[in-house]
């Protein structure tokens, strides 16, 4: 990933609210363009010092890139899979929809990004669900998500 190749799709994505411009500096964000993979240090590298990460489901915050970075390198078990479905948004706030796979089948993510004037990421808020079975009583109204694709 090149920082600023990712920053120039960051800053088109903001000027023209152009997704798809913003879908490829994600996808070369999370390594997934080369096949390279998460990478903690590229990351740093894209997101502001007085970067922020939530969780507001486990109801913690990360505060600093320096932070970001060491608990990333930490992490016990990376996701073995990162796959996008969706990524809309204008301007300097995006979201990315998307699924994890931990190795213990995918776990859905919905991931609010918000930019600084220099185009890199200043907050970031994550949500995470692990799937599950849907309940017998709402079949009459539903259809099934066929491999997590969006709607036509």
């Amino acid at each position: 990933m090149a920082r600023e190749r990712v920053q120039d799709l960051f800053r088109q994505a903001m000027a023209d609210d152009d997704a798809g411009a913003m879908r490829e500096g994600l996808e070369r964000l999370l390594g997934l363009s080369d096949g390279t993979g998460l990478s903690a240090d590229e990351e740093y590298e894209l997101r502001s010092a007085q970067f922020v990460m939530e969780m507001p489901q486990s109801g913690e915050r990360i505060r600093g890139r320096d932070a970001m970075r060491e608990m990333q390198r930490s992490f016990p078990t990376p996701p073995q899979s990162v796959r996008i479905r969706r990524v809309a948004g204008a301007g300097r706030h995006w979201v990315l929809e998307g699924e994890l796979d931990y190795g213990q089948g995918p776990w859905s993510v919905v991931v609010v990004f918000e930019l600084d004037d220099d185009a890199l990421i200043a907050k970031e808020t994550r949500y995470y669900a692990e799937r599950s079975e849907p309940p017998a009583w709402r079949a009459a109204w539903v259809e099934p998500i066929d491999g997590g694709r969006e709607a036509p």
